[in-house]
């Protein structure tokens, strides 16, 4: 009787930071199932004292990210191949790119590929001069664009070279190890990732399925409810189970492409039945404006300033979404970026997957002005987040393919996003190992299910309260201190460089 408990007690102690990242994920999770109105009313009051105290402060970490990349990318350190000199990347470009791209924004395109556009047409967050469908765009690109992989270029890079470079293992806690003895604080910051990580996940699993569900209540005219996004949460944990137990090249890869495949056939679909030279023109002018205007909205300076309630219902939000989501997509970049400079990773995170996103905003925004100008009235078609997107291709050829095609869509990302997390947090746990145990990855996804499951009941507790609105409010709360250690990480980071300066002379 006592030989299963001691054989317990040594898997704990053997695997710490899994033992205590779990209990903690438990924990939170029944508290959420047996107390789920307290919980959320406790989230929604520490929100608001999170946004009123540091809600700035996100964004001018978020333009500190930019500016402190791009220096590094052009500075002699951008050179230094993340591996030896001889090292050839793992990965063709379209893989990386895919790679990257699915597991840092995935579904999140889909959710807001009509909506936001609108909502900011209709809604202008501030005036300038030009066009409101102009601000429109460009203020999306300025909440989906370099900002954003800013945050994940960090920790890509950061973690790149600790691994690749200095031969560290795939811990957070690596790239303090030299400077930080002691291992309790060691310990809690890898904890603090994870935590900071699964909350990010979760919300965007939460997020995704509710959409997924909209489009079928759509598409077939049906009213699924709570228990059908339930089901949609578990049949897209275990795929991703199955493909992160598979691993990087035969899983996660496959499913990356795929989902890159898909999004530029719906694209370009939507692209060429729709005003091409229009499109084409909006996207220009909205990105001229987007790099003139870039630094007074990334400070909110003067007449930029869209006020505080604005920004925290989208800035504050989306720059805490992205910090949430920054350890594992950048542990995952690193992880796949053996073998290119600091130079290529950080240009090629900035700006490759960023014009990306602005031609596919540009594609489904200045479509719906079109939409909206012809109907000479605008009655709110597109303002429901979860269906914007369906009701949409409703005005489009091969209507019913097109909604169909989006719901495949958000599965496989979603199940990319998942499966790329599962992975990285299980390195984390399996000490760092880039070939976690799949035991590891099982538990990851088991956990990760029933996080999603409680947030999607905290979304549901109150008639007007969505999942969405309670993902804000949470992850406001829960990146707040990782906004701080990041700061921590890069000073290191640059020590590190200096330090190690002969390496920078490793040139390709």
């Amino acid at each position: 009787m006592h030989k299963p408990i001691v054989l317990i007690l040594k898997h704990i102690q053997k695997h710490s930071i899994l033992s205590i990242s779990v209990g903690i994920i438990f924990i939170c999770t029944l508290v959420v199932f047996f107390a789920t109105e307290a919980s959320y009313n406790a989230i929604e009051s520490t929100s608001l004292w999170v946004r009123n105290y540091f809600g700035y402060f996100y964004l001018y970490l978020g333009f500190g990210c930019v500016v402190a990349l791009l220096l590094v990318a052009f500075s002699k350190y951008g050179n230094i191949k993340l591996g030896t000199p001889s090292s050839k990347p793992e990965h063709s470009l379209w893989a990386w790119t895919a790679m990257l791209y699915s597991a840092g924004m995935g579904s999140g395109i889909l959710l807001r590929a009509v909506q936001e556009p609108v909502f900011m047409q209709q809604n202008p967050p501030f005036a300038s001069g030009v066009t409101n469908e102009t601000i429109a765009l460009e203020f999306t690109f300025y909440q989906w664009g370099i900002t954003a992989w800013a945050f994940y270029g960090l920790f890509a890079v950061i973690v790149g070279y600790a691994l690749h470079v200095n031969k560290k293992k795939v811990r957070i806690s690596a790239t303090i190890e030299d400077r930080i003895k002691s291992k309790p604080i060691r310990g809690s910051v890898d904890i603090i990732t994870i935590i900071t990580t699964i909350f990010g996940l979760i919300a965007a699993i939460g997020l995704g399925t509710t959409q997924i569900n909209g489009g079928l209540n759509h598409v077939f005219s049906a009213d699924l409810g709570l228990a059908t996004t339930i089901i949609l949460c578990v049949f897209i944990s275990t795929i991703a189970c199955y493909s992160a137990w598979q691993g990087v090249n035969k899983g996660i890869k496959i499913f990356s492409k795929l989902n890159i495949i898909v999004t530029l056939v719906i694209l370009l679909f939507v692209f060429i039945t729709s005003d091409v030279q229009g499109i084409v023109a909006s996207f220009f002018t909205a990105l001229y404006q987007y790099i003139i205007d870039f630094i007074p909205m990334s400070l909110a300076i003067g007449d930029y300033n869209p006020g505080l309630e604005f920004l925290t219902g989208w800035t504050f939000y989306y720059w805490a979404f992205w910090l949430a989501w920054a350890p594992f997509t950048g542990i995952f970049i690193a992880r796949i970026s053996k073998g290119r400079t600091i130079r290529q990773l950080l240009l090629g995170v900035l700006i490759i997957p960023s014009l990306g996103t602005f031609f596919w905003f540009s594609v489904f925004g200045s479509s719906a002005f079109n939409l909206i100008e012809a109907w000479g009235a605008y009655d709110n078609q597109f303002g429901n987040v979860f269906s914007s997107i369906f009701v949409f291709f409703e005005h489009y050829p091969l209507a019913t393919f097109l909604n169909i095609t989006s719901i495949f869509l958000l599965i496989s990302f979603l199940i990319t996003s998942v499966d790329s997390a599962v992975f990285v947090l299980s390195m984390f746990t399996d000490k760092g190992s880039k070939n976690p145990n799949k035991t590891h990855r099982v538990i990851w996804s088991v956990f990760i299910l029933l996080a999603t499951i409680a947030l999607i009941l905290l979304g549901n507790i109150k008639a007007n309260v969505n999942v969405l609105e309670a993902v804000q409010r949470l992850l406001i709360i829960t990146s707040l201190p990782f906004s701080f250690f990041i700061i921590i990480m890069f000073g290191f980071f640059v020590k590190d460089l200096r330090k190690n300066r002969l390496k920078a002379n490793n040139l390709e």
